[in-house]
């Protein structure tokens, strides 16, 4: 018997700065939606005001300091008393956080762990009738800090002792991120009727072997079984893969199997770009005698992973190597998608993904101040072909090792790798996200006093768990980490790094300052998409430091950070729209020099996970596709750093290089074309490099001195090109070169004209443009370009295809504000008008 109990909820305060005004509603109870939170069931009955908009995050602070008590009306009847059941339960996938279930005012389970199901044994108290059922939640900012004072207080990088509790940590507040901190069934709840056994575990751990020429698929499913009180049954554990199909028996009082299947000549499953991604259903029976008592289903994809450590001449790699083929993880971080994660859907993780996959990534970080997602996510990244790094669930904090901290850590970690098992895509378990370097670095270990702060989760319990109970899956104690304790954490030379002083001190030109073996972690700010700014803030004026603004800016000292960043390479913008460009265009720019220079040298880094893919708020953040959904400059950029072929020219001991990056899975042969021009398109060195390299391997062609050194700096560009692919040397800085504007019609043509599915926007240059990109969101939030970010010789065109809805007022596309280039931002016509053309839509 299985009821999901997901209708017929009502919530209430029980404690807490309830404001005056919603006492009364608050108090009888509204309506609740199970799945979800606090929060949106607020929103939902109009109670609150959005807090992703303006200043309203500060209006809802008194929700995270309030109980609340979830109440539902629960018949049991003669029918499901006479089934009987040995045992009744009530499964919780998902209480956040501090909970008391009652059944008719009578305490059945106690629970602290966001992150793990429980399940409460009704067996003896429900009875026929009609009951309340009931779950009660402390408030979850005092409750964080009651177990803070409880374990003993330990550093961590916020103000409110997230370390405390098994929650979602960045429900508290992070640096991009908004203090919304909640309470509620945030996963389904079921009741379940059962007799004699259930399953309580399944994985299917999967292994191939190479036998001339062809792999066998290995599978073996390893399935726990929980027995009602008392049975001695005789079981049977069946399995089925790809036609096959097995069973064991597992005898009276045992309470674990095996099940052993073998695939001759599978088809394995690969990472995007290395080949397919086959999946091959899998379903799992229990049994006794000819009675069936619970099944299980889910999917595999056959293929090994591996992680290469071991040392060489240039220190530690850190390699990930699957179907003994090494693969360049380019990668980008993942934050949960929402502060309230019960909204996610299947529909909007498959979106958030795909944008991963289009910008050409291989590989996802799920990071530790998060979840361990929906298995929606997992079988997305699945089904697309994207490894995910999976963190348990620790960040940027120390954590006590003692009860009973110690073992919700080890549930929730044990219910994890089973839960997950199963899915190809997971090809690495990471123990922690900087918690070791903080020890080391940020000044823990006078505060600690020779307290625990969780090494021996990472060193000791989480690799022991891994190792038990998926030991197909390397295991890292944490990022960054040297992969030795007797070097410091985020030495740049041994294991994965985070390069985050080039954000907070440095400049995105000290990127090139080390060669790391793979960076997990490293990015730059830019705005969200203008529509989503526009429609999160009101502040009248908008300006990059007014109030709303301010509050949807969490990184400290943020707005200094984007300012400082912007010096070095641009003139200081003038007004939030040339403000909003350049910052965008910055955080392009730091994020192509910094993925080009790790991608060039290949094979020595391995790696380069960007800092972030998604937000879940409207916010000036690090992401490539905002809060939103929208892509920001920074994502075309990205997809051209991610490329399977990318050429870059960059700095070597000998002087400018061309370096090739073939990670596509054939060998390029062709001829690179290395121009220096002056702005007005002339020639003025030339040469031609013949190129041959190999699938998945890296070349470098030193450049002539006499076509790479400028004779006027401010006034050249050297250009690369091969199979339709460029790229530029810029010898200096926009806002120390002579590049023209690029907005007045003696320089740039542009017109526009209807076409199916949207606009063709072509733009013609007289003049060097350099960076020019089609805002279309600005002239309508559905508006999206394909392309962005070109940079044109005189005389070049290029045609950008804007998607969007049907009547729009087309020559709003060639607005000064939308289509935008960096020459006009050394050149103060911000509110002049391009001159061009459009065809009525």
């Amino acid at each position: 018997m299985r009821r999901l109990l997901d209708q017929g909820w009502t919530v209430r305060a029980t404690d807490g700065p309830v404001p005056p005004e919603l006492a009364g509603a608050l108090s009888d109870g509204i309506p609740a939606t199970v799945p979800g939170c606090v929060h949106t069931d607020l929103l939902f009955a109009g109670l609150v005001p959005d807090p992703f908009l303006d200043q309203n995050e500060a209006l809802l602070a008194w929700v995270g300091e309030t109980g609340w008590r979830y109440a539902i009306a629960l018949s049991w009847t003669e029918d499901d008393q006479a089934r009987g059941d040995a045992v009744v339960e009530l499964v919780a996938e998902g209480l956040d956080t501090v909970a008391t279930v009652e059944l008719d005012g009578r305490v059945v389970a106690r629970t602290a762990n966001m992150h793990r199901t429980h399940r409460v044994d009704l067996t003896d108290v429900i009875t026929v009738g009609d009951h309340e059922l009931a779950v009660s939640f402390e408030a979850p900012v005092p409750a964080a800090q009651r177990a803070s004072e409880a374990l003993g207080p330990r550093p961590c990088a916020y103000e409110q002792p997230f370390n405390a509790l098994r929650k979602m940590a960045c429900s508290y507040g992070w640096d991009w991120g908004p203090t919304l901190a909640t309470s509620g069934i945030w996963k389904p709840l079921t009741l379940r009727g059962w007799s004699t056994a259930r399953l309580g575990g399944v994985r299917p751990l999967v292994d191939v072997q190479s036998e001339d020429g062809t792999e066998r698929g290995v599978l073996d499913v390893h399935v726990e079984v929980v027995r009602a009180p008392g049975d001695v049954s005789a079981l049977t554990v069946s399995a089925q893969v790809a036609g096959r199909s097995a069973e064991v028996e597992v005898p009276a009082g045992s309470t674990s199997a095996v099940v052993h299947l073998e695939v001759d000549d599978v088809a394995v499953w690969w990472p995007v770009g290395y080949g397919d991604q086959p999946l091959h259903p899998v379903a799992v029976s229990l049994a006794t005698g000819e009675r069936a008592l619970d099944s299980w289903e889910g999917e595999v994809g056959f293929r090994t992973v591996a992680l290469d450590t071991t040392p060489d001449a240039d220190g530690t790699p850190f390699r990930l190597v699957v179907n003994g083929t090494p693969v360049f993880a380019r990668g980008l971080n993942w934050i949960p998608d929402d502060v309230f994660p019960s909204r996610m859907t299947p529909e909007r993780y498959a979106d958030r993904l795909g944008e991963a996959v289009a910008v050409g990534a291989n590989l996802v970080r799920v990071w530790g101040g998060g979840l361990y997602e929906s298995d929606d996510f997992y079988a997305a990244c699945d089904r697309l072909g994207l490894m995910v790094w999976q963190d348990f669930l620790f960040a940027c904090a120390a954590y006590a090792e003692e009860e009973p901290l110690r073992s919700e850590v080890e549930a929730e970690a044990r219910e994890a790798v089973t839960r997950l098992s199963a899915h190809p895509s997971l090809v690495l378990w990471n123990g922690n996200n900087e918690n070791i370097w903080g020890h080391e670095d940020w000044g823990w270990k006078d505060d600690l006093d020779g307290r625990t702060w969780g090494l021996g989760y990472y060193t000791d319990l989480l690799p022991g768990i891994v190792a038990e109970l998926d030991p197909t899956r390397p295991y890292c104690p944490g990022t960054p980490y040297a992969m030795s304790p007797d070097l410091h954490p985020n030495d740049p030379h041994h294991g994965p790094s985070h390069l985050w002083d080039v954000w907070n001190v440095l400049d995105y030109a000290h990127y090139r300052d080390s060669v790391p073996r793979f960076v997990a972690e490293f990015g730059w700010q830019g705005p969200p998409a203008w529509s989503t700014l526009t429609r999160a803030v009101h502040d009248d004026p908008l300006t990059p430091t007014s109030p709303g603004m301010a509050a949807h800016q969490k990184a400290a000292d943020g707005d200094l950070k984007l300012s400082r960043g912007l010096a070095p390479h641009l003139p200081v913008p003038e007004g939030v729209d040339d403000w909003h460009w350049a910052t965008s265009l910055n955080q392009a720019r730091a994020l192509t020099f910094g993925i080009e220079h790790l991608r060039s040298w290949s094979p020595v880094c391995s790696g380069a996970v960007w800092w972030q893919l998604n937000d879940l708020w409207p916010v000036t953040s690090w992401a490539v596709v905002d809060g939103e959904g929208r892509r920001k400059p920074v994502w075309y950029a990205l997809r051209r750093a991610f490329a399977d072929r990318l050429v870059t020219v960059q700095p070597r001991a000998e002087g400018l290089a061309v370096v090739v990056v073939n990670d596509g899975p054939k060998d390029w042969a062709d001829v690179v074309r290395v121009r220096r021009l002056r702005h007005d398109g002339t020639v003025v060195g030339e040469q031609a490099l013949p190129l041959a390299v190999a699938a998945r391997t890296t070349a470098t062609l030193a450049l002539d001195p006499a076509t790479s050194e400028p004779g006027d700096p401010a006034g050249e560009v050297l250009l690369a090109e091969v199979g339709g692919l460029r790229a530029w040397w810029w010898f200096v800085e926009d806002r120390d070169g002579a590049l023209a504007a690029a907005d007045l019609g003696s320089a740039l043509e542009a017109g526009v004209e209807p076409v199916e599915g949207g606009y063709a926007v072509r733009v013609t240059a007289r003049t060097l443009v350099k960076d020019l990109a089609v805002l279309a969101d600005r002239v309508d939030p559905e508006a999206q370009a394909d392309d962005m970010l070109v940079s044109l010789l005189p005389g070049e065109s290029v045609t950008v295809h804007v998607s969007g809805p049907a009547g729009l007022a087309a020559e709003d596309l060639l607005g000064p504000l939308v289509l935008r280039s960096a020459n006009q931002l050394l050149h103060a016509v911000a509110g002049g008008a391009i001159r061009g053309s459009a065809a009525a839509s």
